[in-house]
């Protein structure tokens, strides 16, 4: 039985407004749902990153910066999946201390290299295997010619063992960050060289190069990681 007209006038309506959905509050609600769902696996960047042969889009500002000889500038962007990334992780790690099971590693070895920003993912080239020692060999004889010494090695080689364990092939699992550097998205590595799925040299090229444009030394580096738990 439906209500009369008098009773209908006395029921007040209720009219909600509809949030407008901007730019800024899609980011929010983004990085929230990263940050609350990203425990127990691949984050959505990860996801978005491994079923497309592009990064999401590089903007004109970007490729200005790239035209200008600019690879290391802050990335807003990477910057707030890295955090968040750490945010899942602890998480995850939490969740397993208390179930007494076994430490978690946030880092998983892939068997193909990623794509990105235009490169299809990549064969490792055929009986290869990462040879952490040979890589910290490359890094330790490169970093003269960033204007490193030697005092800074000790930090570099703490700051990349935490990263990815030297290891050419290695991937976060949260953030979707790849190679010895752990580069956000991997294909930045690209202005460093073409090979940047597979060499080695190419990514610690590439990641010596960042932390002298973002951090002044590794050893800057290993401080802001230390601190923030990311680089």
């Amino acid at each position: 039985m439906s209500p009369g007209p008098e009773l209908k006038e006395r029921v007040p309506r209720v009219v909600r407004r509809k949030k407008a959905m901007t730019p800024k509050r899609v980011v929010i609600l983004g990085v929230t749902a990263v940050i609350v769902l990203g425990g127990g696996g691949f984050t959505v960047y990860t996801a978005v990153q491994n079923s497309k042969t592009h990064y999401e889009g590089t903007s004109p500002e970007e490729w200005a910066r790239i035209a200008a000889g600019d690879f290391y500038s802050p990335d807003p962007k990477a910057d707030a999946y890295k955090a968040s990334a750490v945010t899942a992780y602890n998480k995850d790690r939490l969740k397993k201390e208390r179930a007494g099971v076994d430490k978690l590693d946030p880092i998983v070895i892939e068997t193909r290299a990623p794509g990105g920003d235009g490169f299809p993912p990549a064969n490792f080239p055929p009986g290869s295997n990462p040879s952490p020692g040979s890589n910290k060999a490359t890094a330790r004889d490169m970093l003269s010619g960033f204007g490193f010494g030697l005092d800074q090695w000790g930090c570099l080689e703490k700051l990349w063992h935490k990263e990815s364990g030297w290891n050419e092939r290695a991937m976060n699992r949260y953030s979707g960050a790849y190679g010895i550097p752990q580069s956000l998205p991997g294909s930045k590595m690209a202005s460093a060289g073409s090979d940047w799925q597979t060499n080695a040299a190419t990514q610690i090229k590439w990641g010596l190069g960042y932390i002298k444009g973002r951090y002044g030394t590794p050893c800057g580096a290993w401080g802001h990681s230390q601190a923030k738990g990311w680089y």
